[in-house]
């Protein structure tokens, strides 16, 4: 892929020619949590509504640690530009199934602008998604580069990379609106619900009530494979557990390709016309 901007700058400017880049320099740019709410709520359709996820600043500390991120990158890709900036939904504008993850990683989705793409966490979920027929092939690497999905959409329940991946409460609520109105829009095609990791587990449950999802009480616990039925405003939906794909869990057997695919062609499934 061409550059689109000096590689040392600390984020690509909306509507420069990055592949997918859904915002334009006329999209409005949040800068509060009040304006989150609105903005969210006043998006006219599924399309806007990522063009205002992508140019969020709500956050500072996260809008500081993604662009710095952006400016110093990794050796490893220090010839590459960051797309440096909030990550929006992607995928099926019509999903059956909704991956969820908790946030970007900052020299995955934060450098390549697609979430879980162009990162070993990302390896090994299109890999499992290629094999069970939800992704067009097993690699993912950066935007544009011919990756789809297939009957299936991916978001997070915060937008930016943060430090440590760990976003503060604060963060998650200040981005919960984004996440709740992605999952509205979806909803009326929406089967299957994968949450990957503990942490997007409970992240998406306060989403699925603002959303209208009629929920379980208690909780039911995450674990893998994981299964709880919800209702939605318009249907049943499946929320399935999966462990996540991270490094720590793939190296130490903890997560296996059979048990990602699993889940996965459970979910497949699950998610078809009776």
């Amino acid at each position: 892929m061409t550059n689109v901007q000096p590689v040392n700058a600390p984020y690509v400017p909306p509507g420069t020619g990055w592949p997918g880049d859904p915002a334009s320099a006329g999209t409005p740019v949040a800068h509060t949590p009040d304006e989150v709410r609105a903005l969210a709520a006043g998006a006219p359709a599924l399309g806007e509504l990522c063009a205002r996820q992508s140019v969020c600043r709500a956050c500072p500390r996260l809008v500081e640690w993604r662009e710095k991120v952006a400016v110093e990158r990794r050796r490893a890709f220090a010839d590459e530009t960051y797309w440096g900036r909030p990550i929006a939904g992607w995928g099926d504008e019509a999903p059956r199934i909704l991956i969820v993850g908790l946030a970007p990683a900052a020299h995955g989705g934060n450098r390549t602008g697609r979430i879980f793409t162009g990162d070993r966490s990302g390896d090994w979920l299109f890999a499992s998604l290629y094999r069970t027929g939800l992704a067009a092939s097993p690699l993912s690497t950066h935007a544009g580069d011919g990756q789809r999905l297939l009957g299936a959409r991916m978001l997070a329940t915060v937008r930016c990379a943060p430090p440590d991946n760990k976003p503060t409460p604060v963060e998650r609520a200040t981005c919960l609106p984004w996440l709740t109105r992605e999952i509205a829009e979806t909803a009326r095609d929406v089967r299957v619900i994968v949450a990957l990791g503990g942490f997007a587990w409970q992240g998406i449950w306060p989403a699925l009530k603002e959303a209208g999802f009629d929920l379980p009480r208690p909780r039911p616990a995450f674990g893998h494979g994981a299964e709880v039925e919800l209702t939605s405003p318009t249907g049943g939906v499946l929320l399935l557990g999966c462990y996540h794909p991270s490094q720590q869990n793939t190296f130490t057997g903890r997560v296996t390709e059979a048990m990602l695919d699993a889940v996965f062609t459970r979910a497949r499934d699950r998610s078809l016309p009776a």
